[in-house]
């Protein structure tokens, strides 16, 4: 018993010298510290699986934070990839893909993005249940793959980026204002005003 745990604890060593690390389980430093977190399903697996990685990694996910990360769409298309001999579908393609953006003071639109993941799995029409519980376990981890790399992403942005996006933000959304203001103001200029009607005398 103890041979066997000098090797177990001799092999992890090991590894981590070599610098391996289980999928998943390595720390991501991100340069933003707190974020606001919302989606369309609120309580959806994505944002809370998202509200965690985060939290694990020292990022404040709380709803008074400077800047908020918006998932928008969440999509998932399932198409045939491969067929049996009896002309049924033999393979199915699954993919999943992530739409969101970063929004700072007043709302203002500052960045948005995708993450999108593929995989196949098998259709068994004589075990359909297996079937289903392959493409179930099959979508957790493509959720898991697009967490990743929306976390990858946001590992690329810190807060000066975040600060030149907003002031960009709010310098187009001023001349906007002001065009807007001009165009209506132009409109009214143009509208001739009424006349009275003319009198003419009665013979």
């Amino acid at each position: 018993m103890m041979k066997r745990n000098l090797l177990v604890i001799g092999l992890a060593v090991l590894l981590s010298a070599c610098g391996f690390q289980l999928r998943g389980t390595g720390d991501v430093q991100f340069a933003i510290k707190e974020l606001n977190v919302t989606a369309r399903d609120a309580y959806g697996d994505t944002v809370q699986e998202l509200r965690e990685v985060l939290n694990r990694n020292d990022v404040r996910v709380h709803a008074g934070a400077p800047y908020k990360l918006i998932i928008s769409r969440e999509t998932e298309n399932r198409r045939s990839a491969s067929y049996s001999s009896g002309a049924r579908t033999a393979e199915y393609e699954l993919t999943m893909a992530l739409e969101y953006e970063i929004r700072g003071a007043r709302d203002l639109l500052l960045t948005s993005n995708k993450v999108e993941v593929q995989n196949y799995y098998q259709q068994d029409d004589n075990n359909l249940a297996g079937s289903d519980q392959e493409a179930a376990q099959l979508r957790r981890e493509l959720r898991r793959e697009l967490i990743q790399q929306l976390a990858l992403n946001l590992q690329q942005i810190t807060p000066e980026q975040l600060d030149q996006l907003q002031q960009t933000a709010e310098a187009r959304a001023k001349a906007e204002a002001e065009a807007l203001e001009a165009a209506r103001r132009a409109r009214e200029s143009q509208v001739a005003p009424q006349q009275s009607p003319i009198e003419l005398p009665i013979q």
